[in-house]
């Protein structure tokens, strides 16, 4: 009685032992890993290579494109300031002393700048304005107005230019530049004006 009582754990380790070695742990099966192709990468790399090259070929191309116009843009804006100037130089009003008709130094230069494009457009034809202040007879003015665009026309003409180009005329004081009975006011209306009245549509600069 008491050694089978002893025996019983023994017989049930064993029983244990015989049940876990005969039923063991099943495995879990490993991942499966995906199959690299590496002819697929390089052609994916290479077709991604010709874009970036074809990108960046397109983005010079458009660039020297954009420089190209900005630089014509840039050289239609100088010519037209170059002509701008030139027809400023040309119109560019002179002054005179109170009852004078002579060339002033001031005026001097300014007549001097007009020569080279005269010289340069020999189409161009002018007309030349005397104008006084509101001093003095409106006969007396306008004499006075003719004397001073007679002036600068001789003044022209002794420089080169044929004096069929430069027509004179005299409004006297009839057209003021600025109102008012003081020296300041005076002073801008004692002027002689130019105006192109032909070849002023194509104006050739000097040493073009």
């Amino acid at each position: 009685m008491f050694r089978l009582s002893r025996s019983g754990p023994m017989l049930l380790v064993a029983a244990v032992v015989l049940t876990t070695t005969a039923c063991p742990r099943r495995q879990q099966p490993p991942t499966p890993q995906p199959t690299v192709n590496q002819d697929s990468i390089d052609a994916a790399n290479a077709a991604r290579a010709r874009q970036d090259s074809i990108d960046a070929a397109e983005r010079a191309r458009q660039a020297a494109a954009d420089a190209a116009a900005r630089a014509r843009q840039d050289s239609i804006d100088a010519a037209a300031r170059r002509l701008a100037e030139a027809r400023n130089t040309l119109t560019a009003m002179i002054y005179f002393e109170y009852d004078q008709s002579e060339i002033t130094e001031q005026s001097r230069a300014s007549l001097d700048a007009k020569l080279p494009l005269l010289n340069a457009n020999t189409g161009l034809r002018m007309r030349v304005t005397g104008h006084t202040d509101n001093r003095g007879s409106d006969e007396y003015n306008i004499a006075l107005g003719q004397r001073r665009a007679e002036t600068v026309k001789r003044y022209l003409v002794q420089r080169g230019i044929d004096a069929s180009r430069i027509e004179t005329v005299s409004r006297g004081e009839e057209q003021p530049v600025a109102q008012g009975d003081d020296e300041s006011a005076w002073s801008q209306n004692r002027r002689a004006e130019f105006e192109i009245t032909a070849g002023g549509d194509n104006i050739v600069l000097p040493g073009a």
